[in-house]
């Protein structure tokens, strides 16, 4: 059976002796370094390390294609599953890189902080469904014009107004803990004055009222 990888695709699965486990049934084989030049030449085994040489310019530069992040466009990282700490200091490696990156999904990644990553270009973020818990935790974007936060665990509008300096056009903040704060509307236009729509909904004219005013209900007893 061979390895379905392409970096090990000239190896093939090896049987332990004197147990029952076979090779092709270890779901996490563990790749170590093969025998050198010498041992190989020794064991007239020199064909096994021609195989491996036999990876062309093409092959090496399509690979290289393959991470080509600082030309990426439009990426959607959605539903990594990042578990693991090694994953998710990888995936930001890669949010680093992405420079000239306008279209970016990151749906449903458990992301809690990317303030250090700065993204120049990113015009549209999606990134519902993780766990940012502010504003502060969201990586710069300079020119985001539509940003989708929705099922997040934002509890306060405290650093919206960072954005008061893009061109942010539409933002989405449905089912975070802040949309149910006093005045919800009112304070996020307030504080973004160039904001078109917010959940959708474009901006209303009770939307424009200042978020200090109070609202009096006329009360009627019934005796």
């Amino acid at each position: 059976f061979k390895l379905p990888s392409d970096p090990f695709k000239y190896l093939g699965w090896c049987d332990i002796e004197e147990h029952s486990v076979r090779g092709n049934q270890l779901h996490c084989p563990r790749v170590r370094e093969g025998p050198s030049e010498e041992e190989l030449f020794f064991r007239k085994e020199e064909h096994v390390l021609k195989k491996r040489k036999q990876v062309t310019d093409t092959e090496k530069w399509e690979k290289r294609l393959q991470e080509n992040w600082e030309n990426c466009a439009e990426l959607n990282l959605s539903f990594q599953d990042l578990g693991d700490l090694y994953q998710v200091e990888n995936f930001k490696r890669i949010l680093r890189r992405l420079i000239r990156v306008e279209k970016l999904w990151l749906v449903d990644n458990s992301l809690t902080d990317l303030s250090a990553i700065r993204l120049p270009r990113c015009r549209e973020l999606n990134a519902n469904k993780n766990h940012f818990t502010s504003f502060k935790q969201l990586p710069k974007i300079p020119q985001i014009q539509h940003l989708s936060l929705a099922e997040n665990n934002i509890t306060t509008l405290s650093g919206i107004s960072d954005f008061r300096h893009t061109p942010l056009e539409s933002l989405i903040l449905k089912r975070n803990p802040c949309e149910f704060q006093e005045r919800y509307r009112q304070l996020v236009f307030s504080n973004l004055p160039n904001l078109k729509i917010l959940d959708g909904i474009p901006k209303l004219p009770e939307d424009c009222s200042p978020p200090d005013v109070r609202i009096f209900y006329r009360i009627c007893t019934i005796l």
